[in-house]
């Protein structure tokens, strides 16, 4: 029978071909130590749990919750906005509570878009920053995903290029899966091509507290004026070991947020109450549980660039998320990310995610992720090392995935 016409629109979900052979692997007893998905292996803290336990013990809590968020848990967002970014936000208009911020954006899709409208979005970038403008009828235009001086220049080429004009530009720093960080002066730039061109910003800040040199990264709503065009979400699932909860954000610009919250109310009744009463405690801490899963992040990020190197993979270190943007060694890079993200789960027991699944600009690339403690990412560095000793002038017999009939 044929697909229907959204599934259509969608490719194959590349991510899944590597999950196969991982778990194929993991049948035949490999010890595969798993780089590639994006699932903190870290434990919620206690304080958040504990809190979530007592209140779950409330039956009044076990009833539908609100689908914009607890009052208490906006207003504590709003005044994380204001602690760290300097942002002032108004809990009842500007900020509501999402799924995730993976949802927030789909959502988000959903209320905006009408068939045929031109996005904007860097290229590679994080599936659904694209995907779901795609199921919601939008049409994608990728831009370079460096914020450098060549971006607004590309902007402009992308306003002059698209019919019609663009609804909207998409923005994510520190960047997954690139881990490119983004300044405010970039920002202001970006902020003043909106308001000139009269299109919508959608910023991914999921990633805004795990950061490792320099000054924290920046919000595009500290710009002044970006509040008349920009949406910015984030997401409790890194920042404080909580993915499985499912706790995010979208604030900024009133009447998007409206849009939004109109959507989310015929879609969701919210999350579970207790999660979101224990999500507002963690957002009003003092900040040290935060500062421990950065921590972490970091140590990791060191063994593994220094681990890795020595074994013959040079590895740029990434100044942010939990992520690594490595290119594909040399003798491998003929074969594309995926076959080669194939050869490592074969041959080196180790899983990455190749970097095709972020857009076609990323095929040269894999990501790495920070999932796993530093023993087991010195580990991992053994077998990479043992693999590109062996198989390094072994891949002629590989046939790349473009080329198969």
């Amino acid at each position: 029978m044929e697909e229907f016409h959204k599934v259509r629109r969608l490719p194959p979900y590349v991510f899944e071909q590597v999950n196969r052979l991982k778990a194929s692997a993991r049948a035949r007893g490999a010890d595969i130590i798993d780089l590639g998905m994006g699932n903190p292996d870290l434990p919620t803290p206690t304080a958040i749990v504990d809190k979530l336990c007592e209140v779950v013990r409330d039956p009044r809590t076990h009833r539908y919750s609100s689908s914009r968020g607890i009052p208490g848990l906006r207003r504590a967002q709003a005044s994380y906005y204001a602690r760290r970014f300097g942002v002032k936000l108004d809990p009842d208009t500007q900020v509501v509570a999402t799924l995730g911020s993976k949802e927030g954006f789909a959502n988000m899709a959903q209320a905006i878009t009408a068939p045929g409208d031109v996005v904007l979005c860097p290229n590679p970038t994080y599936p659904i920053h694209a995907f779901g403008f795609i199921m919601s009828g939008g049409v994608i235009r990728s831009l370079p995903a460096e914020p450098d001086e060549n971006f607004i220049p590309a902007l402009e080429r992308g306003m002059r290029h698209s019919i019609p004009k663009p609804l909207a530009l998409i923005l994510n720093y520190p960047s997954n899966p690139t881990a490119l960080v983004a300044s405010l002066d970039f920002y202001k730039d970006v902020v003043a091509f909106a308001k000139k061109h009269e299109i919508i910003i959608l910023s991914d800040l999921a990633y805004a507290e795990i950061y490792f040199d320099g000054a924290p990264p920046p919000s595009v709503l500290e710009v002044p004026g970006a509040m008349d065009v920009t949406v910015e979400f984030t997401s409790m699932s890194k920042t404080f070991s909580m993915p499985g909860w499912r706790m995010g954000f979208a604030v900024g610009n009133e009447r998007l947020i409206a849009a939004l919250t109109r959507v989310k109310s015929y879609l969701d009744y919210g999350a579970f109450t207790p999660i979101q009463v224990a999500a507002t405690a963690a957002l009003n801490g003092d900040g040290s549980d935060i500062a421990e899963v950065r921590d972490v992040y970091h140590k990791r990020r060191d063994v593994m660039v220094d681990t890795f190197s020595r074994a013959g993979w040079n590895v740029p270190a990434p100044a942010a998320t939990m992520f690594a943007w490595a290119p594909i060694p040399e003798p491998f890079r003929k074969l594309g990310s995926l076959e080669f993200s194939k050869l490592l789960i074969e041959k080196a027991d180790v899983a990455v995610a190749p970097g095709i699944g972020f857009g076609e600009y990323g095929d040269d690339y894999v990501r790495i992720a920070l999932v796993e403690n530093e023993h087991r990412i010195r580990q991992a560095a053994r077998n990479i090392k043992r693999f590109l000793t062996t198989e390094a002038g072994a891949t002629d017999n590989v046939v790349p995935l473009t080329v198969r009939r």
